[in-house]
């Protein structure tokens, strides 16, 4: 099934993009109504409307659409479930609002990392939201879902046009990329292993840092990622969490400066020296916790990211950010 229940009015939902298991959109339901957080690509919308339709709601139910930035992987199918959802109302970082509205530089940033091929074949045509539709979300608000607080917080570091929402009624975060990365397979003896992202263009380590403390201070039970599902279970599990986002940015920060040191040029042997790093950071986490043996299948479950990673990091190098 590409939806399961997580208690507390909430699914989440397989939005099959890239593999199983990889990438995740909720849908919360409240007394009747709902909102989605997060909602893949274009060929994700049938699978969000069935999980609505498995709770007895059709698409006027839907209040919110709240992806917690703009990348596609998050954003990607906001317009097209737009409108399949007549009664809905786009929430967005304002940093992000313009390209929900027009996307046209949203896909031109894309196209620039991943091709013009891939984004065709992968996201199709991204549609524009009606900007009557679009509401704007600040620093620190809270919008109502049938009387169910939504709080919705500014966190930078991953994206500078991403925030993070607050459900207090499961002591839950829906965090998308802010609180890092963990697949299914990511497991070992020692828990479950995360590793942060990031992911081109914005990538700022002191405010990520700030912003998984941010989440913290609410003594979250539960944290929902986008990559992927429901982290954590208690207070504790979720600290120890946090403790490996933390230590591996600063290793990765560390890694980077180590890299640019001996390749101060950027190009293609930088670049290759990122990835060598990254995947060293993440084969020596993982396997602290008990995870795989074998080097190899770590990098080949952390294949996208190790890629994805090393590029951010080589804009953060070439911007001369300081940590």
């Amino acid at each position: 099934m590409s939806f399961q229940a997580l208690g507390h009015g909430i699914t989440v939902i397989d939005t099959d993009f890239i593999r199983p298991g990889f990438d995740a959109a909720y849908l919360i339901v409240q007394d009747g109504r709902a909102a989605f957080i997060d909602c893949g690509v274009n060929h994700s919308v049938p699978r969000l409307l069935e999980a609505l339709a498995a709770q007895g709601l059709g698409p006027e139910a839907v209040d919110w659409v709240i992806p917690t930035h703009v990348h596609l992987d998050h954003a990607g199918g906001a317009g097209l479930l737009m409108q399949q959802c007549p009664n809905a109302t786009l929430l967005i970082h304002p940093r992000g609002a313009r390209h929900m509205i027009d996307p046209t530089a949203l896909v031109a940033g894309a196209t620039a990392v991943y091709g013009a091929e891939e984004i065709a074949r992968t996201y199709g045509q991204i549609l524009p939201v009606p900007a009557a539709r679009v509401r704007e979300a600040g620093a620190d608000e809270t919008v109502q879902l049938a009387g169910r607080p939504l709080r919705i917080v500014d966190t930078p570091g991953h994206a500078r046009h991403h925030f993070c929402v607050w459900d207090a009624a499961s002591r839950g975060w829906f965090t998308g990329d802010t609180f890092g990365i963990s697949y299914p397979e990511c497991t070992g003896r020692g828990g479950r292993y995360l590793l942060p992202t990031t992911t081109p263009v914005q990538f700022e380590p002191e405010a990520l840092h700030a912003s998984v403390e941010r989440l913290m201070a609410e003594a979250p039970v539960w944290m929902y990622v986008t990559h992927y599902g429901a982290l954590g279970g208690s207070v504790e599990a979720v600290q120890a969490l946090a403790v490996q986002q933390h230590a591996q940015i600063d290793q990765m920060v560390a890694a980077a400066r180590a890299v640019q040191a001996a390749h101060p040029a950027p190009g293609p042997v930088r670049h290759q020296a990122l990835r060598a790093a990254c995947a060293d950071i993440y084969v020596r986490a993982w396997q602290a916790l008990g995870g795989p043996a074998d080097p190899a299948r770590i990098a080949e479950v952390l294949f996208n990211d190790i890629e994805l990673n090393a590029q951010g990091l080589g804009v953060w190098l070439d911007r001369g950010t300081r940590a």
